[in-house]
């Protein structure tokens, strides 16, 4: 239960972080959870339309877990594409995981990870 506890406080500080970040840039943060279970703990919009599907691991074990969830709805967002041609989804600009890890890096399939 701590280990929750923890975690759950991580991702409140997160989001309080990028809230005043993106706020000077015009931006605003959302959830994201759809009928197929997916959700990403964060989605960063811009006012130009680009937008970041973000995840929240406060341990490095969780993040392939938390790529795994960006790329399914990124894997979604390109199947609704291949038959919608008249209105597209726009794809996800970034796909982030904010750990409290020790290294920031992008990983072989695209996600950055970043130290919070």
């Amino acid at each position: 239960m701590l280990t929750w506890s923890v975690g759950f406080i991580f991702e409140n500080l997160c989001i309080r972080d990028l809230r005043v970040y993106s706020q000077a840039l015009g931006g605003k943060l959302s959830y994201y959870h759809d009928r197929y279970g997916l959700e990403a703990d964060a989605v960063l919009h811009l006012n130009d339309g680009r937008y970041a599907l973000i995840e929240f691991k406060l341990g490095s074990r969780e993040i392939e877990e938390g790529a795994r969830h960006l790329l399914a709805i990124l894997n979604l967002v390109r199947k609704y594409n291949e038959k919608e041609k008249q209105v597209p989804l726009r794809e996800s600009d970034l796909l982030i995981i904010i750990t409290g890890g020790e290294m920031a890096y992008c990983r072989a399939d695209g996600v950055k990870v970043l130290k919070r």
